[in-house]
């Protein structure tokens, strides 16, 4: 999502400098930059969303702990056990145990696919709201092109980070 992002802003920014050059305005071109990882890192919805995620999950993720300590019990009854019990009833445990480690690995996978999809999400909303701050300082202080991450130099001056990160609640 974020190359799609970058790729449509280049294209931007490139047909924008292209306009104002050849209008001969380029000399009052008021230009911002962001640094999109480093509003990632910082803003508050970053951690609110991490603590919503954990929450959200952590129950599935304790079921996982307890199957995966009644796997280590049983495997460690059956290494015990395994010499003094009936060759049927060791490959009965034996099957129990494959069993259960095939439905630890199946919800563990499930857990991670649904960890990812809603990552994505609240990626996709942080975005979002990164965006409208963005476009709220832009309007505010009048500037004519921001642009984010991915630029090869940008002085200090135009960097309108720490302005979006206050907008967003951290400062």
């Amino acid at each position: 999502m974020r190359t799609k992002l970058n790729n449509g802003i280049k294209g931007l920014v490139l047909t924008s400098f292209m306009i104002f050059a050849l209008s001969g305005q380029a000399a009052e071109l008021k230009v911002g930059y962001v640094q999109v990882d480093k509003i990632l890192q910082e803003a508050p919805q970053t951690a609110e969303s991490g603590k919503k995620l954990e929450k959200e999950f952590s129950p599935r993720s304790q079921e996982l702990d307890r199957m995966a300590k009644q796997i280590r019990d049983q495997e460690a009854v059956l290494d015990k056990e395994g010499l003094t019990i009936s060759e049927a009833e060791r490959r009965n445990k034996e099957r129990d145990v494959q069993n259960i480690k095939t439905e630890f690995q199946r919800k563990q996978r499930e857990l991670r696919e649904d960890i990812n999809l809603r990552k994505n999400e609240e990626l996709g909303s942080l975005q979002d709201r990164i965006n409208k701050a963005v476009q709220t300082v832009a309007k505010a202080e009048s500037y004519d092109l921001v642009m984010y991450s991915g630029v090869a130099y940008a002085a200090d001056k135009i960097d309108i980070t720490d302005k979006v990160l206050k907008l967003l609640g951290k400062k």
